[in-house]
């Protein structure tokens, strides 16, 4: 994981580090000894509530900007999302779905936020399309089959009862 962030870095790209701790693969005290050392290459962390402690303690968000960390998002499931830079703090509320099956909103939430970033989008929308692209994984069965493009965005969006062609 070292390797792979340090020939990101040296390539110029964006490092990206959706935390993602899974407490049965591995203990906090583990995942920050293995995550902290990377802070000073990553340009961006996604993590949620829970998550945060794993990269740094007391108030984690200047705590990752102080470690170097350009952007910090924070998952909230159905409470929304917090988009950060030095300058800037965005919240969104979660869209309303209903909610057939979780599995896959966190990746889809990222997969989403990074999609704006790379179209150049500004942090709201950046965290707009991360919202949705999370709400249209848990609307549908399975773990990335319900995803939209680019153009399907913009349907739950739509007035109810509006026909889709």
């Amino acid at each position: 994981m070292a390797r792979a962030v340090e020939r990101a870095r040296a390539a110029g790209a964006t490092v990206c580090l959706d935390v993602n701790h899974r407490a049965r693969l591995w203990t906090v005290a583990d995942a920050a000894a293995a995550l902290r050392p990377l802070l000073s290459s990553v340009d961006l962390v996604v993590a949620s509530d829970d998550e945060l402690p794993v990269l740094a303690g007391t108030d984690p968000v200047a705590a990752l900007f102080a470690a170097g960390v350009r952007e910090v998002v924070v998952k909230r499931g159905a409470a929304g999302a917090s988009a950060y830079t030095v300058t800037e703090a965005v919240e969104r509320p979660a869209r309303s779905v209903p909610v057939v099956d979780t599995v896959g909103a966190g990746d889809a939430f990222v997969a989403g936020y990074l999609s704006g970033l790379l179209d150049g989008v500004d942090l709201a929308a950046r965290l707009d399309r991360a919202v949705t692209t999370g709400a249209f994984a848990v609307a549908a069965r399975g773990d990335w089959e319900g995803l939209p493009t680019r153009t399907e965005l913009g349907l739950l969006d739509a007035v109810p009862g509006t026909t889709v062609r």
